[in-house]
């Protein structure tokens, strides 16, 4: 073998791993921010369910449920006036005191207009940011 065919070897050798590094370190960096955003698809999800659980009581009860977290939990699963279970909730939507819980664990913060429901979570950091924070973390979702 000559001295070029070598060194054309051994550079197509470099490029090969050097692709396979690049390769290896996009599948890495894409790996990790899937994984990064899985508690942002669930509590998309977990927000769809609730609004169609919200709806289907109004519906069913003539109005939405009522009261802090807890007692909104409790109705959903059939402590309201008709005895209707509009939503089986899972134990790991909801903490000790039987609030729902965001995916971070954090409650979520309901709210009830006429025909709108709104949804707040805390995000990541578990906490309630104002509109003095340079930089929030937090979800809303509206219907």
């Amino acid at each position: 073998m000559t001295d070029t065919a070598i060194h054309v070897r051994r550079a197509v050798q470099i490029v090969a791993i050097l692709l396979a590094l690049i390769g290896a370190a996009w599948l890495w960096l894409f790996i990790t921010r899937w994984m990064e955003a899985r508690p942002v698809r669930a509590f998309h999800t977990e927000v769809d369910s609730l609004f169609e659980a919200f709806h289907k009581f109004k519906e069913h009860v003539g109005r939405y449920p009522e009261g802090a977290n807890a007692e909104i939990a409790r109705a959903l699963v059939g402590n309201n006036p008709k005895k209707v279970i509009i939503l089986a909730l899972r134990k790991e939507n909801l903490n000790a005191k039987g609030e729902i819980v965001d995916p971070w664990g954090t409650p979520l913060k309901i709210y009830f207009a006429d025909n709108e429901v709104l949804l707040r979570s805390a995000g990541p950091n578990k906490v309630f940011e104002d509109s003095k924070a340079n930089v929030g973390d937090d979800y809303f979702r509206s219907d």
